[in-house]
């Protein structure tokens, strides 16, 4: 018998791209689960409800050991969406999925080499597309989460204990910064974090993280400005 299909109504598939946090582990495995375990204690909920993907470029691993990372990962409550880099045949079945083309930086083409003019030929300034912003005019209050990985977040108040803004770019909160700030979420070291008062749980630029307990007392209740050189986030007084 052949069957007819009445139902003319179809199934709508979307596309949709969003923020994950990339976990990049190195050998020895146990030594990074205690620094995870560090970050965790430090810095409550960090991963809670957050999609994870694991990055095992250049990883010597075998199928047992990315087994044993995923469940010691599942005990800390760290739920692996997808995982990039791994060689297939370490994957198996119940493993999460491999992910390809994952994007680490934003739309700005930046040249490796600076062009040269050529003599007696006046010089032209380049045009890059500019990053975008957003402008917050309230508190981020506990718990809530600002994520912006097309550009800058500016915060017109302060961000509480218990709450994180993630920009692509820089951020800029106009108050005090009581809770989570991350700029450079896709790939930028050259973001900076700027706050009036600084009394943040924790900071990070292009994933590099430093702690409360981490930062020079001197700076703490000030107004100051964050940056990264040479993989080390780096702070001062504005005046």
């Amino acid at each position: 018998m052949t069957k007819v299909l009445t139902d003319q109504r179809s199934i709508r598939i979307k596309g949709r791209s969003f923020l994950a946090v990339m976990l990049s582990p190195d050998l020895p495995i146990d030594d990074w689960l205690t620094r995870l375990d560090d970050l965790a204690a430090r810095s409550a909920g960090f991963f809670l409800g957050r999609p994870v993907v694991l990055d095992l470029t250049d990883l010597q691993i075998d199928r047992p050991q990315l087994k044993d990372l995923i469940a010691e990962l599942a005990k800390r409550n760290v739920g692996i969406m997808g995982i990039e880099g791994a060689r297939p045949s370490i994957l198996g079945s119940g493993m999460p999925p491999a992910l390809k083309g994952g994007r680490s930086v934003s739309d700005i083409e930046v040249q490796a080499k600076e062009p040269v003019d050529p003599p007696g030929k006046p010089a032209v300034a380049e045009t890059r597309p500019a990053m975008q912003s957003i402008v917050i005019r309230e508190p981020v209050r506990s718990g809530q989460s600002v994520i912006f990985p097309e550009g800058d977040v500016t915060v017109i108040g302060s961000v509480a204990s218990g709450a994180e803004v993630i920009a692509g770019g820089s951020v800029h909160i106009y108050g005090t910064l009581r809770g989570r700030a991350m700029a450079g979420s896709i790939g930028n070291a050259s973001a900076r974090i700027f706050c009036r008062k600084l009394e943040a749980e924790l900071v990070a630029i292009d994933g590099i993280y430093k702690m409360a307990e981490d930062m020079a007392p001197n700076l703490r209740g000030q107004a100051v400005q964050l940056w990264l050189e040479d993989d080390a986030i780096m702070a001062e007084k504005l005046i």
